[in-house]
């Protein structure tokens, strides 16, 4: 194969990867929210077992500037906690 092939190759590629990052952004509300969703989302994602009523697992969760962590075990019982979920649809 030659190298202006190849190169051609390349930049089509690397336009695609484009398109399709700004094009999931876009849909997501931006490059911040997709860049969460795949740092903290997408690594989390499996089916849970949890029903209506169960006690809340402790699970350790990150501020919305991404800065800090902590446990909700360490929040809960003190001050009122409210927990927001996002929807990507």
């Amino acid at each position: 194969m030659s190298m202006k092939i190849l190169k051609w190759i390349t930049v089509v590629i690397g336009t695609l990867v484009v398109l399709g990052f700004l094009s999931v952004s876009y849909f997501m509300g931006g490059p911040k929210q997709l860049y969460g969703f795949l740092r903290y989302g997408a690594t989390q994602m499996r089916p849970g077992s949890l029903q209506v009523g169960d006690k809340a697992p402790d699970v350790e969760l990150v501020t919305l500037d991404g800065r800090s962590r902590f446990r909700l075990s360490e929040r809960l019982g003190k001050r009122p906690l409210v927990l927001i979920f996002g929807s990507y649809t």
